[in-house]
């Protein structure tokens, strides 16, 4: 099955990824990944769609749908590094995935959460996205 980023999220305060099941008066209804455990997250709470979020690169902004699919070329079935990995071994593969991203915005805390999620869709969901014009397409 394909995962839909726009309906994968972050929740700024937990760790992990959720998926978006519906709506609530206050927020929403998410179910963790890992555990499929559901929760009802707060309205105030920062929630990002993985779809929303891009890495700077020296002359634009990738989103992170590519990255992962240039992590997905360079490591094959491999896990990413852990995010406990030394910062040297993470800069080394975004060298090979996004050779151009820039070193002044794009940080080691940045990296770090971007190979957390890569090994959460990878081993909890799949890395074979939705096309998001192949949505709208097929909505038309």
């Amino acid at each position: 099955m394909k995962t839909d980023l726009s309906k994968i999220l972050a929740v700024s305060g937990q760790s992990g990824l959720y998926l978006y099941i519906s709506a609530t008066r206050t927020g929403a209804v998410v179910e963790a990944l890992a555990d499929k455990k559901r929760s009802a997250v707060n309205a105030t709470s920062k929630i990002t769609s993985l779809a929303d979020i891009s890495i700077y690169t020296d002359d634009d902004e990738v989103k992170l749908q590519e990255v992962f699919l240039n992590m997905k070329e360079v490591l094959g079935d491999a896990d990413a590094p852990s995010a406990k990995s030394k910062p040297e071994e993470l800069k080394a593969l975004f060298e090979k995935a996004l050779p151009t991203y820039d070193r002044d915005r794009f940080y080691v805390s940045h990296m770090k959460k971007v190979v957390e999620w890569y090994n959460a869709l990878k081993n909890h969901a799949s890395l074979d996205f939705v096309n998001p014009d192949e949505e709208e397409a097929s909505e038309e």
